[in-house]
């Protein structure tokens, strides 16, 4: 049983910690982007190094006090606020967010937990390379959380998600032992991989503190195309003919539907549509070509090729850098259409390639027999993973349909689950998706994660409800 912070710990944290360490816990912190949850007050400690995040979590662990790391508050499963339970420690690292070092020679660079993405991004650039890691919220989302969470992004089908960009950690484990992980080393066999054991955990085995990150070569020349086909099988055969043409060159491959472009014309009229009718399903085709080597010339040969096949009816290609980020304007402005419109429920599934065209058919007509609303596909078709979201129809609201979240997204992951797939691509587990791990997740795997738990964290303080119910 976990205790509250209380009175008493709260004043010997403040004896032995700098006054810096300790701010007002405002509402940022107790709520997350979609207001599915609404965290517990607690006490909000903002760290500056390694060595003051593990006295924190050494002193959490004598008391029994639950600790929430907080990073940029950006998940979407409720991971990072705690909604019910002893008021806990809120650890948010926003402060140790310094590039500690780049070797670009190396390809290697080492940044805090807290750096933001878009700034690790910057610093990669600053010096020719590329930190291919990519998302939407990449303007405030941090490393650490990246990593806590596995994220993934537009650029998996070709640079991997964040575990694959990761060369070794600093971490804070539950007992307060600071883990001096910080390899820069493509090879390590020594025993048990604790990077990546921390990768994906949630931060309920411990506390990511700075990340050795993997650089990669700049592109040459960048390019995108958007190209209407026919069905999503259309599009999945496209992306196996694009990587004939394009090999390795193909960056992202995004698949987006025709009911993303019209909640855009609904709620976001600034956005500039690429078509003037709007198509049923269209790919984003996203390239970067080592030198002497053309991007668009490459996606017109791919195009008139994909056009003589039948599988593409129309398309566009970016002739300069403005042009493809019209392209991607697009495509990144879909969550936020998404959010404006209020969905009724959301998923974020994987499935294997060949399964989507038919998942995509199936989830259409078993949604159907549960009621009348619309649904918005799109993701990632380049390594399986879609948004599979649904929303109410014109002049109703998502309220109206509250009743009826739960057998829609049981419809959708027995779905899943029925073809081979996982309910939880990119998002992780969080709060959200606990009892969907405890249904879906193989009885021997549950025992594996429950043990590796206890091993690391036998009073159970880290990030506690995420992954195991409270």
């Amino acid at each position: 049983m976990l205790n509250a912070v209380s009175d008493e710990f709260e004043a010997r944290l403040r004896e032995a910690l700098p006054r810096a360490v300790f701010r007002p816990l405002t509402a940022k912190y107790l709520e997350e982007p979609r207001g599915r949850y609404a965290g517990v007050s607690g006490l909000l400690l903002t760290p500056s190094n390694v060595d003051e995040v593990a006295y924190i979590v050494r002193a959490c662990a004598a008391a029994q006090v639950g600790v929430v790391p907080y990073g940029g508050g950006t998940g979407l499963v409720g991971g990072q606020v705690m909604p019910a339970g002893p008021a806990p420690v809120i650890l948010s690292l926003e402060r140790m967010n310094a590039v500690r070092d780049v070797w670009a020679d190396e390809n290697v660079l080492v940044a805090e937990a807290g750096a933001i993405l878009q700034d690790v991004q910057g610093a990669a650039e600053a010096v020719g390379r590329l930190f291919p890691l990519s998302l939407a919220s990449q303007g405030s989302c941090q490393i650490g959380g990246n990593l806590a969470t596995n994220a993934g992004g537009v650029n998996v089908l070709r640079y991997g998600n964040a575990r694959n960009l990761c060369l070794g950690l600093e971490a804070v484990l539950p007992s307060g032992e600071i883990w001096h992980g910080l390899k820069r080393l493509r090879k390590d066999n020594t025993g048990y991989d604790l990077r990546d054991l921390l990768i994906g955990a949630e931060g309920t085995l411990g506390v990511i503190t700075a990340a050795s990150l993997r650089l990669f070569s700049r592109p040459a020349d960048e390019g995108a195309a958007l190209m209407v086909v026919p069905d999503p099988a259309a599009g999945l055969a496209l992306l196996g003919l694009a990587q004939d043409h394009c090999g390795e060159a193909v960056s992202a491959f995004e698949l987006i539907n025709g009911m993303g472009l019209q909640f855009l014309a609904e709620t976001m009229p600034g956005v500039r549509l690429p078509f003037a009718d709007v198509p049923e399903w269209m790919v984003l085709v996203d390239l970067g070509v080592a030198r002497g080597q053309q991007a668009s010339a490459m996606l017109e040969a791919l195009f008139a090729d994909a056009h003589e096949r039948g599988l593409v009816l129309d398309g566009l290609v970016a002739h300069n850098e403005a042009q493809r980020a019209q392209f991607w304007a697009v495509r990144e402005s879909i969550p936020e259409a998404n959010k404006r419109v209020g969905s009724i429920a959301s998923h974020d599934v994987s499935l294997p390639l060949s399964a989507v065209p038919e998942f995509v058919a199936r989830g259409g007509a078993l949604l159907a027999r549960v009621g009348d609303f619309r649904i918005n596909c799109f993701g990632h078709l380049g390594d399986g993973n879609l948004h599979y979201n649904m929303f109410p129809n014109a002049g109703q609201s998502r309220d109206d349909f509250a009743d009826m979240r739960g057998e829609i997204t049981e419809v959708v992951h027995d779905l899943v689950a029925d073809m081979g797939g996982s309910f939880s691509a990119e998002h992780g587990i969080g709060r959200m998706k606990v009892a969907d791990l405890a249904r879906f997740g193989p009885p021997a795997k549950l025992t594996m994660m429950r043990n590796i738990k206890g091993a690391f964290d036998p009073v159970w303080i880290m990030n506690p409800g995420v992954l195991f119910d409270a």
